[in-house]
């Protein structure tokens, strides 16, 4: 008789400072686009959990907002949700730009990382903005503050190296069974990954200063016949905000509007009918009742590690 073959499935967390790549990362390491991305730091808010399983066992990924200094109440569940996450992991990927300079923001991820008890791996990311042979040295410059398991550089854009990442993962992995079915990919809700869809065209149209004051809600979703009707108001914080998000006679909205129906046409592989309002509630990001009815609810954070959730 053939030996039987060991199955692995845990938990891995990817950690690190704004817009270092981490929901591009996770996107290519499961073959699909769940986590949105923009260029502007800070647009992943929540912890997306999103499943990639194999013949040797299932990786579940929490992407978690970058690690920064808060401003708002927003901002304070951001940072806390990141930081939950580093205590429910079997594992922790620890994403960093390849630099020989450790600012104050890598500086705060590493006391974090000093105090847990789990695997750490540092992953180099962005690989295709640098010369190979300056590698070593940024390798160098990081192997001196920790005791990593494994450093991986990678290029979540070109996904240069993510197979390479993927096997060193399942070394480190408890025995176990699979925590979700094999066609799962994530355990987000359809109406939660829409709204994001539709926050990620408004993030990547709008000015500096007004994406991160925008949420999205999804007012409803049907599915009538071969069409899906959604219908979404994007809430922002100043009536002048307001007037930029719609635009000269309307045209902004309709922008985004038409660059997030086509996503969500091919996501949900049937055609879509997307209504969009605009909405103004002032200072949302530091009302506790309007960051719950967002999906930002700082009160879960406790208890919706693997066993809260149920898997």
């Amino acid at each position: 008789m053939g030996q039987k073959k060991i199955y692995k499935a845990g938990f891995v967390t990817l950690i690190g400072r704004p817009n270092v790549g981490k929901s591009t990362l996770m996107n290519q390491l499961i073959g699909q686009k769940i986590a949105i991305t923009s260029p502007k730091p800070q647009t992943t808010r929540s912890r997306v959990r999103t499943v990639l399983t194999t013949q040797e066992g299932q990786i579940v990924f929490l992407d978690t907002p970058g690690i920064h200094k808060a401003k708002n109440k927003l901002g304070d569940y951001m940072v806390s949700t990141a930081e939950h996450t580093l205590e429910e992991a079997d594992l922790i990927l620890w994403l960093v730009e390849p630099s020989n300079f450790i600012g104050a923001g890598e500086r705060h991820i590493l006391e974090q990382l000093k105090k847990v008890k789990r695997p750490v791996f540092l992953v180099i990311n962005k690989i295709d903005t640098v010369k190979k042979e300056a590698l070593l040295s940024f390798i160098d410059t990081y192997r001196r503050e920790l005791d990593f398991k494994e450093i991986v550089p990678v290029s979540a854009l070109k996904g240069d190296n993510t197979d390479e990442l993927v096997k060193c993962i399942f070394q480190y992995l408890p025995e176990g069974y699979p925590f979700f079915d094999e066609d799962t990919v994530t355990d987000q809700p359809m109406r939660q990954i829409v709204a994001e869809l539709v926050r990620e065209k408004a993030l990547r149209r709008l000015e500096e200063e007004i994406p991160h004051g925008i949420a999205v809600s999804i007012e409803s979703m049907k599915e009538r016949g071969k069409i899906c009707h959604i219908d979404a108001v994007l809430v922002c914080e100043k009536d002048s905000h307001k007037g930029i998000i719609i635009g000269k006679g309307g045209a902004m909205l309709r922008q985004i509007g038409s660059e997030a129906r086509k996503e969500i046409e091919e996501m949900l592989e049937m055609q879509v009918n997307l209504q969009l309002w605009v909405k103004v509630k002032k200072d949302w990001r530091d009302s506790d009742f309007l960051l719950k009815n967002f999906g930002y609810d700082p009160r879960e954070l406790s208890g919706r590690g693997r066993k809260g959730q149920g898997v």
